[in-house]
């Protein structure tokens, strides 16, 4: 009782949510079961976006819990130095990496192959790679650079590797969001912002709306699957890349900012815990389910016709249809 009146109290104001106090006052409240005592010996899981902040710190739990990791990043080079790192620090010989940049579709497609011809199984792909962007650029195939890898991408990879996450019985699909989406429209005529009013941080929060969006649309997808999607935001959290593309931000808040262990904590618990499995297309923050809006403006905009206007847009833009999947 006591847990859920300072749950409430958190949530109203975001600061209190989004900051470390809200990590720290939860985990002790709820009495937290500790990452650590989860045994992920017998699971795959992909990581995108696992070489620095949130996803180097998911990457580091899921090795020390014994998965089979597969470190996903761009750059071979930083890619094998972390999972040389992880194998050191973990004593877990079972991570390697696999190259990709998830704004490029041909990347995608490389890196759903290598998957699928070195695992036999795969229990979690969690989308966790992206950047805000402060200047707009374009991927290989057109496509605005944070809409290609945060939204295009992860659909594509989702749809090639969905097969073999069914495959394992329990197969779980985990988006990394922001909280930065709340406000942010659902939109889709607008969704790739142009180069005569383009906004780095106004982008960015387009493409996580689209995340959750598509997450709960991929739960309805096929109700008989038993693969189970959800997606989540971090809170505020003290990593490279905010202070990069938010170092305002970053320098008044660095104080209570969480650290990256705590922003990949709800990321790791999805991935290990029973209580996902017993829902679908959730979103979450700090092991709790949450609302994907907090405003009447953005909930007047996620109409079922947008909705059906967006996953036909991804599915063009992502050539689902000229793409297979593994059978």
């Amino acid at each position: 009782m006591i847990a859920e009146i300072l749950d409430k109290v958190l949530e109203g104001p975001i600061v209190g949510s989004f900051s470390r106090v809200g990590s720290d006052v939860r985990s002790r409240a709820e009495r937290w079961t500790s990452l650590d005592d989860y045994d992920l010996r017998d699971k795959v899981i992909l990581l995108t976006g696992s070489t620095s902040g949130i996803g180097l710190a998911a990457a580091g739990q899921f090795a020390a819990m014994g998965a089979t990791l597969i470190v996903n990043g761009r750059r071979p080079d930083k890619n094998e130095r972390v999972v040389n790192e992880l194998i050191a620090s973990s004593q877990n010989p079972n991570v390697s990496q696999i190259a990709a940049d998830m704004g490029d579709l041909e990347q995608v497609e490389h890196l759903a192959r290598e998957v699928l011809e070195k695992f036999d199984r795969l229990d979690v792909l969690a989308h966790n790679a992206g950047a805000l962007i402060a200047e707009r650029k374009e991927s290989p195939q057109g496509i605005e650079a944070t809409v290609a890898s945060q939204v295009v991408g992860p659909f594509l990879l989702t749809h090639l590797l969905l097969d073999r996450l069914e495959h394992a019985g329990d197969g779980r699909v985990l988006t990394m969001s922001s909280g930065g989406m709340y406000g942010a429209p659902l939109t889709i005529s607008n969704l790739q912002m142009r180069s005569d009013d383009y906004n780095g941080t106004a982008q960015y929060a387009r493409t996580k709306r689209a995340q959750v969006t598509l997450n709960e649309m991929w739960a309805d997808h096929d109700p008989g699957s038993t693969v189970r999607f959800h997606a989540l935001h971090p809170g505020w959290v003290d990593t490279p890349g905010v202070d990069d593309a938010l170092p305002g931000f970053a320098k008044v808040m660095g104080p209570i900012l969480r650290t990256p262990e705590q922003g990949a904590d709800t990321l790791v618990w999805l991935a290990a815990d029973d209580t996902p499995l017993r829902s679908n297309g959730k979103f979450w923050h700090d092991r709790r389910i949450r609302n994907i809006h907090k405003f009447p403006t953005t909930r007047n905009t996620d109409t079922a016709s947008r909705r059906k206007q967006l996953w036909a847009w991804v599915s063009e833009a992502a050539t689902v249809e000229q793409r297979g999947t593994d059978k």
